[in-house]
């Protein structure tokens, strides 16, 4: 895999929550980075069929754009019960104004219309795809997953989008009731393991394509 030397990288989204974890993430490695909203770069549209094609578009037409790598990550929650949705879909539950609010609400009315009460029932998978695109087209990809259980009514306003409902396997705590430090769990090189989807997705991304 080709290795992505420190230097300016566009981090290639809209999404402040994803941002903020991102640039956590990335901290440790002396990556001056810059958001593709704070660029004025348009968001593309999500045209893929699977996380991965929509984090190699993201990617892509960000590093075109800014003449940089770009790092685009592309998630979201697979319910069992509703076979795989919101997946790829995930952001478009909370309409144009992002209200994830309105996004869980309609979540849960899906799992009752169901009958999924139980937590066996309402098992679900958060997945994460990090695409890192150079500006000669070249693409690297990674992909991370946690699976849990969808609790309801939400608990916690830490995190963002569906985190107050995803209740990872073996936590009594929601996302929405973790600290960004506990979601992401170990940092690379610790020996405690990653916890989130893109904690898990960012470390295969550390050990194959960061230089350090």
């Amino acid at each position: 895999m080709r290795r992505l030397e420190p230097g300016r990288l566009v981090v290639a989204t809209h999404n402040q929550g994803k941002l903020r974890e991102i640039r956590d993430l990335l901290a440790p490695f002396g990556f001056d980075t810059v958001s593709a909203a704070e660029l004025g770069l348009p968001e593309p549209e999500e045209t893929g069929a699977t996380f991965e094609d929509n984090a190699i578009l993201k990617a892509r037409a960000a590093a075109t754009a800014s003449g940089s790598p770009a790092l685009a990550d592309d998630s979201g929650l697979a319910v069992d019960a509703l076979d795989g949705a919101p997946g790829i879909h995930s952001a478009r539950w909370a309409g144009p104004d992002r209200d994830f609010a309105r996004a869980m609400r309609n979540l849960e009315e899906a799992l009752q219309q169901k009958g999924a009460t139980t937590p066996e029932q309402r098992t679900a998978r958060f997945v994460s795809v990090l695409a890192i695109a150079w500006p000669d087209d070249h693409v690297e990809i990674v992909r991370g997953e946690v699976e849990g259980t969808l609790v309801w009514p939400p608990r916690g306003e830490q995190g963002f989008g569906y985190d107050p409902m995803f209740l990872p396997e073996g936590f009594e705590r929601t996302f929405g009731e973790m600290s960004g430090e506990e979601k992401h769990g170990g940092k690379p090189g610790t020996e405690t393991p990653p916890l989130s989807h893109r904690a898990r997705a960012f470390a295969i991304l550390v050990e194959t394509c960061l230089a350090r």
